[in-house]
């Protein structure tokens, strides 16, 4: 199975949205029960959650997103993904790999997507990426920008560029998925949305993070690769097959390993 591209909240109160997002072509749907929704409906949206859990559909494209475990709805939240043997979690807040032990020792063959929304969080990449049951860490832009105070105009290019390169950092050296971006606020302005993909492309991570549908459709264009590259990487492949492990110029360049690796990535963009 490839690895998600694109990551779609849906509020865990709306189960109304539930079957429009999976309808999407959204490679998974984040139901949240965190920040989407208020204090006195997340008793009522973990039933909700609960009951699209339990009809077994769609399961691999599911992620849940529970509140961190200082909120007083954890314990909660830890019994309905039990409860409800739900595939993947995304862990709000997440600063400590204790907490996601304790996540995954309640929940047995979790996949955990650890969300670094601060400065703590950042600096504990290295022990988020490296714990057991984690698939991928995940980039929560808007938290983060607000925890470290960020202002002005590129507070949402280099004011992240540090961290985004430490959780890529991470994620690589504990051989894990790249990274997942943050959200695009500007839901209409797909240029905004690609240059912040691109940007984080350029630091390695692999996915993001979307807030509406509209926003799919461009992610993925972003994300594939250009048919100038796809043709490249094809003649590179077909070359290096041609050659049988000897050395092998195309187009007056060497083709070695590095060269062979980076055109079988391309060709696995390919979706």
């Amino acid at each position: 199975m490839n690895a998600p591209r694109s990551y779609l909240f849906v509020p865990g109160d709306r189960p109304e949205r539930f079957e429009k997002a999976l309808a999407t072509a959204a490679d998974a749907i984040v139901v949240d029960l965190e920040d989407a929704v208020a204090p006195p409906a997340k008793e009522a949206a973990r039933a909700a959650v609960a009951t699209l859990l339990a009809a077994g559909r769609h399961a691999d494209r599911i992620v849940v997103r529970i509140n961190d475990e200082a909120a007083p709805w954890f314990d909660a939240d830890l019994a309905l993904l039990r409860d409800g043997h739900a595939r993947t979690v995304m862990l709000a807040k997440a600063e400590r790999a204790e907490t996601i032990a304790r996540v995954c020792a309640a929940c047995p063959g979790i996949a955990v997507l650890p969300l670094v929304e601060s400065a703590r969080g950042v600096l504990a990449a290295d022990a988020l990426a490296a714990a057991d049951g984690v698939q991928r860490l995940v980039f929560g832009t808007i938290d983060y920008a607000l925890d470290m105070d960020l202002q002005g105009p590129l507070a949402t290019t280099i004011g992240l560029d540090a961290a985004a390169s430490r959780l890529a950092l991470a994620s690589r050296a504990a051989g894990r998925l790249a990274p997942v971006a943050g959200v695009t606020v500007a839901i209409a302005d797909d240029a905004a949305l690609r240059a912040d993909m691109e940007r984080a492309l350029a630091h390695g991570f692999g996915a993001k993070l979307c807030i509406h549908p509209k926003q799919i459709a461009p992610l993925h264009a972003v994300l594939a690769p250009t048919p100038d590259e796809l043709a490249w990487a094809q003649r590179v492949l077909a070359a290096a097959e041609a050659a049988g492990g000897a050395a092998v110029q195309l187009d007056g360049r060497m083709v070695d390993r590095p060269v062979i690796e980076r055109a079988r990535r391309i060709v696995q963009r390919v979706r």
